[in-house]
């Protein structure tokens, strides 16, 4: 990465990233391993993250944003490697529901990714050569202490919020459990407190197909230098159906053919929603590690919060102070509505202070990635709420 990080001279208030797309890293030695979850002590660990807006001088107004399963810390400018808007540009910039004239926001490369942050494409120290498959498996729990480890390494003692959705969203509710004192609000949005044995199992496809490629080499490719392409874009193209709705791929795409008049009676791409599975693939290979897919569709699978807490989801966040919204989307088929339902009754249980939007949209799982109106009106009055009631 060619991002520096902050230094104990750096004047944080002045940082703006919003026009750079290189990334700040933070370095951590081996006097601050990141302790995970399976008992392994990870060192040295670095973190790449993007940052907008200004923090005020109370370092109050810090809004840490977690992204998805393929997402990564560029959330509001333009990728370094695709060219094109942040994954979240509808939700975070000036005047926007995370404003980054008012808030100070931070997005991270989650650990085990492959964008700038310690993952099993990084280099061993002990070895030289990549970790792939001997990068210990991590857990969103892991993610969210490398987070917290990031917060501190900026000199942020309380998070005024914590966003994200999907994956994003577990570690929101991660964030909520394990460090309820750092956090004042939180916004998990489309998103469970558990990944379901159907998520498992689309997972566990996904993985199959890139281990079935002969490029795989046993998690070895980086050092026979090439990439299990072929596997990696269709785990992306069948992940990417789960993402969207039937009456989202109808309205897009129907039985409509793609640049031809008739079927050609051949395995080419006769349909244009072939032709769009085909291209996410395609441009998802150019941007992601096979081997980071493995290992954070795992941390998803591991994900059981109410199994953290004794097998019931209230006493994760029991006593919280901390204001939530909860937001699910009426046609998102692979985290429905019942999950978030869940989260409040747990949230009510508990004693907390939640509130509680569906968003009726035809757009499946990726609403909360679109520019949807109920959902910047819905998240851009909770946080003007809870801003004001924190005198910021």
């Amino acid at each position: 990465m060619t991002g520096a990080p902050f230094s104990s001279a750096s004047p944080l208030a002045s940082v703006s990233q919003v026009e750079s797309p290189d990334s700040l890293v933070a370095n951590f030695g081996p006097e601050q391993p990141l302790v995970l979850d399976s008992g392994i002590a990870l060192s040295p660990l670095q973190i790449a993250y993007q940052t907008y807006g200004t923090l005020n001088e109370q370092r109050s107004n810090a809004v840490l944003i977690c992204h998805a399963l393929t997402g990564d810390q560029h959330a509001a400018n333009v990728h370094p490697v695709t060219g094109k808007p942040g994954w979240w540009s509808t939700m975070i910039g000036p005047g926007r529901p995370i404003d980054t004239d008012r808030y100070f926001v931070i997005c991270s490369n989650v650990v085990g990714g492959c964008l700038g942050s310690t993952g099993p494409a990084s280099i061993n120290p002990e070895t030289g050569q990549p970790w792939s498959l001997s990068f210990p498996l991590v857990t969103i729990r892991d993610m969210v202490r490398a987070q917290a480890m990031l917060v501190d390494y900026l000199g942020i003692d309380t998070l005024f919020c914590v966003a994200g959705g999907s994956m994003g969203g577990m570690q929101v509710l991660e964030w909520a459990a394990s460090f309820p004192e750092r956090v004042y609000a939180a916004m998990p949005i489309a998103t469970a407190p558990i990944h379901s044995a159907q998520n498992i199992a689309f997972s566990e496809v996904g993985r199959q197909a890139i281990m079935a490629d002969p490029e795989w080499r046993a998690g070895r490719y980086l050092e026979a230098g090439t990439r299990p392409a072929q596997g990696l874009a269709v785990a992306r193209m069948g992940a990417h159906i789960t993402y969207l709705s039937e009456s989202a791929l109808h309205r897009k795409f129907g039985r409509r053919l793609q640049d031809r008049a008739a079927p050609t009676f051949t395995f080419d791409a006769d349909f244009q929603v072939e032709s769009y599975l085909r291209h996410q693939g395609e441009a998802f290979v150019e941007r992601f590690d096979a081997n980071s897919y493995l290992y954070v569709t795992r941390a998803m699978d591991y994900f059981d919060l109410a199994g953290s807490h004794g097998g019931i989801l209230a006493n994760a966040f029991r006593g919280s102070k901390t204001r939530f919204c909860i937001i699910s989307f009426s046609s998102d088929w692979l985290f429905p509505t019942s999950n978030s339902r869940a989260i409040v009754h747990a949230l009510n249980a508990s004693g907390a202070s939640v509130s509680f939007v569906e968003i009726q949209s035809d757009k499946g799982h990726d609403a909360f990635l679109l520019d949807e109106p109920e959902l910047i009106a819905t998240t851009g009055g909770f946080l003007r709420a809870a801003a004001r009631t924190r005198g910021i």
